[in-house]
């Protein structure tokens, strides 16, 4: 985090947690990395930390379906694919096509003026792990 941040420790220990994670942890896998490094705090911290750190813009809240928010540190222009077998999530960098815009717009009645890398999609299939289960 930037030295501009209003940072505590605890939110630097939340931020360094989901900034070394290889996958998407939701609060309570926050939770238990943190107890496992020796730091123990207390549920309201660790939400409170994560809500901050949303609102200023370190980390991304993922509602990717399931339940439970999931954090990712990685907050450069990117989608998300889930896998519908193991729960597995990978990042696409892939631009969306222009076209797609136009699509939605005529389905929905919706004046879509943003550009297509300011939306954060969502595809579920299933990973080569399961397909080849």
């Amino acid at each position: 985090m930037s030295a501009k941040a209003y940072h505590t420790p605890q939110r630097q220990a939340v931020y360094e947690v989901i900034r070394e994670s290889g996958d998407h942890p939701t609060a309570v896998e926050v939770m238990d990395r943190l107890r496992e490094r020796g730091q123990n705090f207390a549920y309201g911290t660790i939400y409170n930390s994560l809500r901050y750190l949303v609102d200023a813009e370190y980390i991304l809240e993922l509602k990717l379906g399931d339940n439970a928010s999931r954090y990712d540190a990685n907050i450069d222009d990117h989608h998300h694919i889930t896998c519908k077998e193991c729960g597995k999530i990978d990042e696409i960098y892939a631009d969306l096509p222009e076209e797609w815009l136009g699509t939605v717009a005529q389905e929905t009645n919706y004046a879509v003026d943003e550009p297509v890398n300011l939306h954060h999609v969502v595809l579920k299939g299933v990973c080569a792990d399961c397909q080849g289960k």
